[in-house]
């Protein structure tokens, strides 16, 4: 693998109320769609050697509408952070329970640990680095935090200091032989 372009998917209800979505399969609002058709030409141009997507309705619709569903895989390691008992809540719902609570460093009664989460990132990164070529990968918010971070060999916990919006475009790559963010939360590349 060269790069790999990571992707989040369009707004959901959800997203845009900022109730904590894993494995609950919503699909995008009309602004959704919208961001996803915008993605395509911001993506055309590109020789993708491979294209890969969570299986959730959100990503793979986002992979779709911005012109990759007849070439993306799907690959279930890439889904969002299983957030069990959260799942569906806001954070300061999640708060009011659980003063001090993130989901970086407080876990998720009845969901994934953080090292679950990084383990399934760390395979979505070994899938890409199988390719020879640029990757493209639709997939969620907080699984592709931790990915980024595995790239970068930091821990996934601080993921908190990286925003990623719906519909927003990372690169990873390299500068010689280190990883690095070649761009974050970015529009479009």
């Amino acid at each position: 693998m060269r790069e790999l372009f990571i992707v989040r998917h369009g707004e959901t209800e959800w997203s845009r109320i900022g109730r904590h979505t894993g494995r609950t399969d919503l699909p995008l609002t009309a602004k959704g769609e919208d961001q996803a058709r915008a993605l395509g030409p911001r993506l055309a141009g590109r020789n993708f050697a491979r294209v890969l997507a969570s299986p959730l309705r959100r990503a793979w619709d986002t992979a779709r509408l911005a012109g990759f569903g007849d070439v993306a895989e799907r690959v279930p390691d890439a889904m969002e952070w299983d957030y069990g008992a959260y799942e569906g809540r806001t954070r300061a719902e999640i708060l009011a329970e659980t003063p001090g609570w993130t989901i970086w460093t407080g876990g998720v009664p009845r969901g994934e640990s953080i090292e679950d989460v990084a383990l399934r990132a760390d395979r979505v990164l070994a899938l890409a680095g199988a390719t020879d070529g640029d990757v493209l990968l639709f997939a969620h918010g907080h699984l592709l935090r931790v990915l980024a971070l595995r790239w970068l060999g930091l821990d996934p916990r601080l993921g908190a200091r990286l925003a990623l919006g719906p519909a927003r475009v990372g690169v990873l790559s390299r500068e010689g032989e280190v990883p690095v963010l070649g761009l974050w939360n970015a529009a479009g590349p």
